[in-house]
C-alpha cells in the first residue's frame, strides 16, 4: 500500500514530550503570576510607618512586576522548549531502539533469513515481551520451513521412484519386444498403484493441515468398528486377533478423516506386528470431558529414541522391507499426526515393555449447543461389541 511518508515516531514522541514540558511550565508559570497578583497592589504606595513606629515597604506596582517579571517567564519557557526537545529525542531515543532492533529481525525475516534472534535483554516489560514473542515466532517459522523443505525433498524422493521405475519398464518394452507383456503390465500396474497411493496420502496430509473440512458429530467407537471390519481380513490372513473394546466417545470433525486416522493406526498396528499370534486393541472411551482412542498391539521392541520420528513423514518404524499389497508409503503416522492436531487433539506414542506400541489420541468432547447461553460437552457410554 503506497503511503505519504509522514514524521517518524521518534520526532512524534520528541514533539510530545517538548510540547508537554512547555505546557506544563507555562500553568506552572500562570499560577505563580496569579498568586503574586493577589499581594500586588495596581499601583506603588512608597512606604508608610506604622503605629508602632516600623517601616512598611510597599513593592512594586503591577505594571513593575510585570516588566520585569515578562522576559524571565519567556527566557524559562524557551529554556524548557529546548531542553524538551533535546531530551525528548534523547528519550525517545532510548524507548524506541527495542523497537528498531524488532524492525531490523522483520526485515531479515522478510528477505528469508529466519535464523536471526532478536534476544533483548533486560527486564520483563512490554518491548521484551513483543521480542520474546517475536523470536518464538521466528523459531517456529524456521522449523515449519525447514519442516516443509524436508517433507518437500522427500515426496519428490518418494515420487520419483515409482516414475523411474515406470520409464525403465517402458524403456524394456521399447527395445525388447519378447519380453512378456503380461508381467510387464502386472508390474507397470503395480507402481502406478503405489504412485496413486502416495499422491493420495499427500493431498489427505495437505487438506488436514489446512484443516479444510466440515466439522460434524462424530461417534470415535463407531469409527473404530467400521474401521475394525475393513481390516479384519487383512489381520485374519496375518493370524492377528483384533478386539475392539470401550464405550462411545463422542466427538467433533471429520467423519472421513477420522476414519483415516484410526485405519491407519489400525493397519499400522497389524503389519508392525509379530509374524504369528500378534494382537491389536482397539479401545474408545471419555475421560475428563475428552473421547480416548487407544490402539495397542505386540510386536518387535521398539527404541525409544525412535519414538519421534514415527510421526515425520516418510519414516518407517522398523527396516524391514514389505512387498505387498500393505507396504504403505511412508505417511501413515504422519497423516495421523496431522489428522489429530486438525482436530485440536493430542497423539502419545508409548513402546510396550514387552514389545510393540501403544498409541493414545485424546480429542475434545463433542459440544451440544443449547441456545447461546449455554453449551453442554457430552460424552457418553455405549458397549462396542468384540471384533475377533
Amino acid at each position: 500500500m503506497n503511503r505519504r511518508p509522514g514524521l517518524s515516531a521518534r520526532l512524534k514522541l520528541t514533539i510530545s514530550y517538548a510540547g508537554f514540558l512547555f505546557v506544563a511550565g507555562t500553568l506552572l508559570l500562570a499560577v505563580m503570576w496569579i498568586f503574586v497578583l493577589r499581594w500586588v497592589p495596581t499601583r506603588s504606595a512608597g512606604s508608610i510607618r506604622n503605629t508602632f513606629g516600623g517601616v512598611i515597604i510597599i513593592g512594586p506596582s503591577r505594571p513593575e512586576l510585570l516588566r520585569g517579571f515578562a522576559p524571565a517567564a519567556a527566557v524559562a519557557l524557551a529554556f524548557l522548549l529546548v531542553f524538551g526537545l533535546l531530551g525528548g529525542w534523547i528519550l525517545a531515543g532510548r524507548m524506541l531502539a527495542p523497537l528498531t532492533r524488532i524492525a531490523d529481525a522483520a526485515r531479515m525475516a522478510s528477505s528469508g533469513s529466519l535464523s536471526h534472534r532478536i534476544r533483548l535483554q533486560g527486564r520483563t516489560d512490554e518491548f521484551r515481551e513483543l521480542a520474546d514473542g517475536f523470536d518464538t515466532m521466528l523459531e517456529q517459522l524456521e522449523s515449519h520451513v525447514a519442516e516443509q523443505q524436508r517433507f518437500a525433498a522427500n515426496a519428490s524422493h518418494e515420487l520419483r521412484t515409482p516414475l523411474a521405475i515406470s520409464r525403465t519398464l517402458l524403456d524394456l518394452a521399447r527395445n525388447d519386444p519378447t519380453q512378456d507383456q503380461g508381467e510387464l503390465l502386472e508390474r507397470l500396474q503395480t507402481v502406478n498403484t503405489r504412485a496413486i497411493d502416495l499422491t493420495e496420502a499427500l493431498l489427505l496430509l495437505s487438506r488436514a493441515d489446512r484443516r479444510n473440512f466440515t466439522c460434524e458429530p462424530v461417534d470415535l467407537s463407531l469409527i473404530a468398528e467400521e474401521a475394525a471390519e475393513t481390516l479384519l481380513p487383512l489381520a485374519e490372513k496375518r493370524r492377528i486377533r483384533l478386539d475392539v473394546t470401550g464405550q462411545a466417545a463422542q466427538t467433533a470433525g471429520s467423519a472421513a478423516l477420522l476414519l483415516r486416522m484410526v485405519t491407519n493406526l489400525v493397519q499400522n498396528a497389524i503389519v508392525h506386528n509379530l509374524p504369528i499370534g500378534g494382537t491389536v486393541t482397539i479401545h474408545t472411551g471419555s475421560q475428563d470431558d475428552a473421547s480416548l482412542l487407544r490402539v495397542e498391539n505386540t510386536g518387535d521392541p521398539l527404541p525409544p529414541e525412535l519414538l519421534p520420528t514415527l510421526t515425520e513423514p516418510f519414516q518407517r518404524g522398523t527396516e524391514r522391507v514389505r512387498t505387498d499389497e500393505h507396504a504403505g508409503v511412508g505417511l501413515g503416522l504422519a497423516i495421523v499426526h496431522s489428522i489429530v492436531r486438525a482436530h485440536d487433539g493430542t497423539l502419545d506414542l508409548t513402546p510396550r515393555p514387552t514389545g510393540g506400541l501403544l498409541v493414545t489420541i485424546r480429542l475434545p468432547g463433542a459440544c451440544i449447543d443449547l441456545g447461546p447461553d449455554a453449551r453442554q460437552c457430552a460424552v457418553h457410554g455405549r458397549a462396542v461389541p468384540h471384533l475377533r
